[in-house]
């Protein structure tokens, strides 16, 4: 299978789950999750993208981006802890969008990194959600983010120390 050529997510009232297989080796697709620079040119969705970026990926470390609209300009805050940093293996973190209501409930993301060949399978998990509405539009903004990640991985690049 190819990069985007299935698109596998499956989400509940209260959880979601995304499989994406990319073209890339391992450590390529986890420094991409760790290395701000890198991440600033693939977080948040194509009509939302990243245009603030901070993150501290570390147990502990702090993270917040915002993301801003192309349409309108309005901009989005999502804040959150790492709680678990396993290299090119795991990253686990806690994810609030910064805005009351549904929306500004806490949950957890969990990123897992498995090799396949030279390809990468990468899974992300994100739960508790609070409406099937909040999840699907999770998994709708973050195959958008890996649309884009897809994109920034077909340019070669080298893997930085």
């Amino acid at each position: 299978m190819r990069d985007g050529a299935c698109r596998n997510i499956a989400h509940t009232d209260r959880d979601l789950r995304i499989e994406r297989l990319f073209d890339a080796p391992r450590a390529l697709v986890y420094e991409a999750w760790t290395n701000p620079a890198l991440l600033s040119q693939w977080w948040g969705p194509a009509h939302y993208p990243a245009t603030h970026l901070d993150m501290d990926v570390r147990p502990g470390g702090r993270w917040r981006n915002g993301l801003t609209s192309v349409e309108t300009g309005e901009a989005l805050w999502q804040t959150g802890v790492f709680t678990e940093v396993v290299p090119l293996e795991k990253l686990v973190f806690t994810f609030v969008w910064e805005e009351a209501g549904e929306r500004g409930e806490a949950n957890t993301v969990v990123i897992t990194f498995q090799d396949r060949g030279h390809q990468t399978l990468l899974t992300l998990t994100q739960q508790p959600f609070l409406s099937a509405h909040e999840a699907e539009g999770h998994g709708d903004g973050w195959w958008s983010s890996f649309d884009r990640l897809h994109t920034l991985l077909s340019f070669p690049m080298e893997i930085s120390a």
